[in-house]
């Protein structure tokens, strides 16, 4: 998360973080997507983004939490836990958003083809109606409009169980 946070914040693509590291594309998303890197790795980045590696590595943190010290330096690079779930978000949204323009995509190329094939029977709505189920449902994961059992829900349940406010 911190390498995707010094990313964002450069307002550079992975592959222009690739291109500027050396690595490839896919090395940068796995990263990204919480691997450990290898030294060479974490020394490319460190060197792009002008910092130690024990910064990058969080190891300089680790070290400061087990002597106990519990001064934060500005120099330790964190992710907070608003910030990891803001980043999950934006990644969910732009599947969805590939998914949508995926099936807008495939859904004009069928619908040509039902023409120009067989134009007294438009099978490709069959299709578009499967599919666009399915898109509908990774919607509905994204937004979350119906927040059925969300923590509103949950609260309220426990503070029935209990009989008293939490």
């Amino acid at each position: 998360m911190i390498v995707r946070k010094l990313r964002l914040q450069r307002g550079w693509s992975q592959d222009q973080l690739a291109t500027l590291t050396g690595l490839s594309v896919r090395t940068i998303q796995r990263i990204e997507q919480g691997q450990q890197p290898g030294l060479e790795s974490l020394k490319a980045l460190a060197s792009v983004f002008e910092l130690d590696v024990a910064q990058l590595d969080g190891s300089e943190q680790q070290e400061r939490e087990m002597r106990g010290n519990e001064m934060t330096d500005r120099s330790v690079l964190q992710v907070s836990m608003e910030e990891q779930a803001a980043m999950r978000y934006v990644e969910r949204l732009k599947g969805f958003y590939y998914h949508a323009v995926s099936y807008f995509l495939v859904m004009c190329g069928l619908f040509v083809i039902n023409y120009l094939s067989n134009p007294e029977y438009i099978w490709a709505w069959w299709s578009a109606l499967g599919w666009g189920l399915g898109l509908a449902s990774h919607g509905i994961s994204v937004y979350q409009p119906f927040k059925l059992f969300g923590p509103e829900w949950e609260r309220c349940q426990i503070e029935r169980r209990l009989g008293r406010k939490l």
